[in-house]
């Protein structure tokens, strides 16, 4: 497959992206652990010839959205497990922390699950550790930027040696020697960090993917480096293509420059399509969907986005207070400023008001497009072709509906200009993305010979 053809994941929330979504449903309580409906949404996917569905987490205990709307309750790697036995193509991307816990437990985890689905996981790697988290695991203070990637950098090196301690050609079951698993072929690990220890092999054989597919998340320098040094994937959130275009040739060449093939790490920024057969009708559908939210709550959210007093807020139609945010830029949280950033760049560059950017997807972060089935396969595929994006991790308003649209309205105009599968490539998720099996032996044999 051409590597101009565009790669799509779907993020599976419990109802849809649209904070108000779950208001739609019939049966609103048990959104969140409704497994029936999770493998609707999975099956959608699988139908539309969707890459992957991707499965968020929290990784601590109930967070604040759990107050207004329906939040990700259960175990991602049960849930995808479970997805698994429902799907044969589509590929499982199982979120989990870098930070707390231990590698060997994700190590083993991810790779069972590479082995349940043939070859269809996928690890989405975060380094979060809001309240909520830290509070869940015990932990009286987080750690700060440089050290959580250190940690995180840590917790990577010790998953992906146990994922590779344990290769096919050490499982002789040869009944004749009496030999099941031959131990001169392991590459155990013995590794001591300043975060983690740990030692062996990995109990789960090397998986169908000779490795598991690597997503992660993140915008700052360090999440850059360390995403183009690791990652397979990268989820991302640019709102603006110039943005987009520097942000892809940068991790490009950190790459390159990190002894990888650049063309092996894609990158997809998240992107929310509210659609319909026509411009007006989308926005209508949208508008009806922002009217159930509860707008005076919203506004207090952008007040702290904006790091302003909500009282500035309070006409809708007036201009956004741009000057006095910059001005206060310093109180906003460090973690948030590049939202925020990107958020007021695409305000300024469409020349939005108050009530332009409040529902313009403040909460979700990720950019809305509100149109035709058409105008978005032309704005993805000109995201793509100006190299800002290998393409996307679409966002759904309502689950499963707005995923059917996209799998009967969308896929096939792609599918018509050449520019999406027909059919799945092949059995595991490193087919489907156009990424090579993992070799173990010959990265590290490439490496000794750097």
């Amino acid at each position: 497959m051409s590597r101009h053809h565009v790669r799509l994941g779907v993020n599976v929330l419990a109802s849809g992206r649209h904070d108000a979504a779950w208001k739609t449903f019939d049966d609103k309580r048990h959104l969140s652990t409704d497994i029936d409906h999770f493998v609707a949404i999975a099956k959608s996917a699988e139908r539309g010839l969707i890459d992957a569905i991707f499965l968020a987490d929290n990784p601590g205990g109930l967070v604040s959205e759990s107050h207004t709307r329906p939040w990700r309750a259960l175990d991602p790697a049960i849930l995808v497990a479970n997805l698994a036995a429902h799907t044969e193509h589509v590929g499982l991307v199982c979120t989990t922390t870098s930070l707390f816990g231990h590698p060997y437990t994700i190590a083993r985890q991810i790779a069972s699950i590479d082995h349940v689905s043939r070859g269809r996981a996928a690890w989405n790697i975060i380094t979060s550790q809001n309240p909520p988290a830290l509070n869940a695991y015990g932990v009286e203070k987080g750690w700060d930027q440089a050290e959580r990637y250190k940690r995180a950098e840590e917790f990577v090196q010790i998953v992906t040696a146990f994922w590779d301690s344990l290769p096919e050609e050490a499982l002789v079951a040869d009944p004749k020697s009496t030999v099941y698993l031959d131990p001169s072929r392991l590459r155990s690990l013995d590794f001591k960090g300043e975060h983690f220890s740990a030692r062996g092999a990995s109990s789960v054989p090397e998986t169908p993917q000779g490795r598991p597919v690597i997503f992660q998340a993140g915008q700052s320098s360090d999440s850059r480096a360390f995403g183009a040094r690791y990652a397979d994937a990268l989820f991302t959130g640019q709102r603006i293509v110039e943005g987009a275009r520097a942000f892809y040739s940068e991790v490009k060449t950190l790459a390159k420059r990190f002894g990888r093939n650049p063309e092996h790490l894609l990158v997809m920024p998240g992107l929310f399509p509210i659609l319909a057969s026509t411009e007006e009708e989308a926005g209508r559908h949208k508008r009806d969907l922002d009217d159930l939210l509860d707008s005076v709550a919203l506004r207090a959210e952008l007040a702290r986005h904006l790091a302003v007093d909500e009282a500035l807020l309070e006409d809708l139609d007036a201009p956004i207070p741009f000057e006095q945010s910059e001005a206060n830029v310093s109180l906003v949280p460090i973690a948030s400023r590049w939202h925020r950033a990107e958020m007021l760049k695409e305000a300024r560059l469409h020349g939005w008001n108050i009530r332009e950017l409040l529902f313009s997807n403040i909460t979700g972060g990720h950019r809305v497009f509100v149109g035709t089935p058409e105008g978005f396969v032309q704005d993805m595929l000109h995201w793509v072709d100006t190299k800002g994006a290998d393409g996307f991790n679409l966002n759904i308003d309502v689950q499963p509906d707005g995923l059917d649209l996209i799998a009967d309205e969308v896929i096939p105009i792609l599918q018509k200009l050449g520019r999406f599968r027909t059919a799945y490539e092949g059995l595991t998720l490193r087919d489907n993305l156009g990424l090579p099996r993992f070799d173990a032996g010959a990265q590290g044999r490439l490496a000794a010979a750097v």
